[in-house]
C-alpha cells in the first residue's frame, strides 16, 4: 500500500463557494426543468404511486453520489470523473474518454436546455426564433460564468430558490384541494392495474432517476469549494434528501388531483395540476417558473464544462491553453468560451430529444467509471482524512448502472459512439502534436 500527501494546496482558481452556496448549487442542478414533464411519464409506468419509484431513485442517486463524496474529498481538484480515472486507472485514453463523456454530456446539456429556453416556454411571452435565441442566450450564460463563480452561484441562488417555489406551489395548491373535500388521496397508493407492482416501480423509478442527475456537476468546482472536506458531503447528500422530498411531493399531489391516465397524456402535466385545482393562477406564471429552471440548469451545466475542460488540460488530457485563466476573475476563460462554442454548434445541428438521450448514456458511462474508480483506489492512501463510503454501495451503484444501460435505444447507443469516436480522434491528434512538438524541440 501507498500512502500520497496529498495536499489541496494553493488552487489557481478562487476559493469562493461556501458550505450553502453548494447546497444550492448541487440543488438547482438536481431539480431541473425534467421534473415538470417527467411526472406524467412515470404515473404511466407506476400508476397513482409515483411517489414509490421517486424513492426508489433517490436512492440510486444516493448510491453513486457517496463514490463522489469519497473521491471528492479525496482528492479536491477540479476535473471530477476524468481525474478520478487518471488516478485509479492511470491509461491516459481512458482518463480523456472517461472526460470527454462527461464534457460531451455537459455541453450536448446545455445545448438542448438551450433549445427549451428558446421554445415553447419562452413562447408564452415572446413570439421569437427558437435557435437563435438559445444563441443569444448560451452567451449570456458564457458573460456570467466568466464574470466569476461567486456572481454565477448568486444567480443560481436566486433561481434554486425560484424553482423550488414552484414546486412547492404546486404542492400546497393540490393540498388545500384535498382539504377541500375534493381530488382522491387513496390514488397515491395505487399502482397500475394488471402490472406486478415491482414490475411497475423500477420501470418508472429508471425514469424517475434521471430527475437526480445533476449531483456529479459539483465534482468539478471541487478546487473552488472552501473547506472542501467538511462542506461537499454534506451539501451532497442534503441537496439530494431536499430534492426527494420535493419529488415526492409532487408526485403525491400530481396523482392526488388527477388521474394517472390525465397525467399520462399531458405534455405540461403540472400545469394541469394547477388548473384542476380550480385556483386562479396564470398560466405564464408556470412558464416563468420553468424558464427559470432551464436557465439555472444550463447555467450549472456550464460552468460545470468549463471548470471539467480546465481540470482536465490541467491534468495534461487537453490543450495546456485551456488552463489560461482571466486576470483578476481568476475564471478559466479560455475553457469558457470554447465550451460554449460546442454548445452553439450542437444547438444549430440537434434536436432536444436526441440530445437529451444522448446526454443520460453519456453520465452512466462516467458514473460507472467512478463508482469502479472508488474501490480501485482504496489501496491509495492520502493524510487528510477524508468521507469514506461502505465497500458495498459502489458495487450496488454499479450493478444499478448496469441496469440502467440495459434500457437504452438502440439509437441513443450510436449518437453515443458517434460523440466517442470524435473524442478518441481528438486525443490522437492531440497526442500526434505532443510528438510533433517534442520532436522538433
Amino acid at each position: 500500500m501507498k500512502t500520497t500527501a496529498f495536499v489541496a494546496g494553493e488552487s489557481r482558481l478562487k476559493r469562493a463557494i461556501t458550505g450553502p452556496a453548494l447546497f444550492l448549487f448541487i440543488l438547482g442542478d438536481v431539480l431541473g426543468a425534467g421534473v415538470y414533464a417527467l411526472v406524467g411519464k412515470m404515473a404511466g409506468e407506476a400508476g397513482g404511486a409515483v411517489w414509490v419509484p421517486l424513492l426508489v431513485a433517490l436512492g440510486f442517486a444516493m448510491l453513486t453520489a457517496a463514490s463522489y463524496a469519497e473521491l471528492v474529498t479525496k482528492y479536491p481538484k477540479a476535473g471530477g470523473a476524468a481525474v478520478f480515472a487518471e488516478r485509479a486507472f492511470g491509461i491516459p485514453l481512458l482518463s480523456f474518454l472517461v472526460g470527454f463523456c462527461m464534457l460531451a454530456a455537459g455541453v450536448t446539456s446545455a445545448a438542448g436546455l438551450s433549445l427549451a429556453f428558446g421554445g415553447d416556454y419562452l413562447g408564452a411571452f415572446l413570439d421569437t426564433p427558437a435557435v437563435p435565441t438559445a444563441l443569444v442566450f448560451l452567451a449570456v450564460i458564457a458573460l456570467l460564468n466568466a464574470r466569476g463563480i461567486k456572481e454565477s452561484l448568486g444567480a443560481n441562488a436566486v433561481m434554486t430558490v425560484i424553482e423550488v417555489s414552484g414546486l412547492i406551489f404546486v404542492v400546497v395548491l393540490a393540498a388545500r384541494f384535498v382539504m377541500a373535500g375534493q381530488g382522491e388521496p387513496a390514488r397515491a397508493l395505487e399502482f397500475t392495474p394488471g402490472v406486478s407492482p415491482a414490475i411497475a416501480v423500477l420501470g418508472a423509478a429508471l425514469i424517475a432517476f434521471y430527475s437526480f442527475v445533476g449531483f456529479e456537476v459539483s465534482a468539478n468546482v471541487a478546487e473552488e469549494v472552501k473547506d472542501v472536506r467538511r462542506n461537499y458531503p454534506r451539501a451532497l447528500f442534503s441537496a439530494l434528501l431536499v430534492a426527494g422530498l420535493v419529488y415526492v411531493g409532487v408526485g403525491v399531489a400530481a396523482t392526488v388531483v388527477l388521474s394517472p391516465d390525465a397525467l399520462v397524456g399531458s405534455s405540461a402535466p403540472l400545469l394541469d395540476v394547477v388548473r384542476a385545482t380550480g385556483y386562479a393562477v396564470p398560466d405564464g406564471l408556470f412558464a416563468a417558473v420553468a424558464l427559470v429552471a432551464v436557465a439555472n440548469g444550463a447555467l450549472l451545466t456550464m460552468i460545470m464544462a468549463s471548470r471539467l475542460a480546465y481540470g482536465m488540460a490541467d491534468e495534461g488530457l487537453l490543450p495546456s491553453m485551456l488552463t489560461k485563466v482571466l486576470p483578476g476573475r481568476r475564471t478559466p476563460w479560455l475553457a469558457i468560451m470554447v465550451t460554449t462554442l460546442l454548445a452553439m454548434i450542437l444547438t444549430v445541428t440537434g434536436t432536444l430529444t436526441a440530445l437529451a438521450e444522448t446526454v443520460v448514456l453519456l453520465l452512466l458511462f462516467v458514473f460507472m467509471s467512478t463508482n469502479v474508480a472508488v474501490l480501485v483506489l482504496r489501496k491509495d492512501k492520502v493524510d487528510e482524512p477524508h468521507f469514506q463510503t461502505p465497500t458495498i454501495l459502489p458495487i450496488l451503484a454499479i450493478l444499478s448502472c448496469l441496469l440502467l444501460l440495459s434500457q437504452q435505444s438502440g439509437g441513443t447507443w450510436l449518437r453515443a459512439a458517434l460523440l466517442m469516436s470524435i473524442g478518441a480522434v481528438l486525443y490522437a491528434l492531440g497526442r500526434w502534436q505532443k510528438r510533433r512538438k517534442a520532436t522538433a524541440d
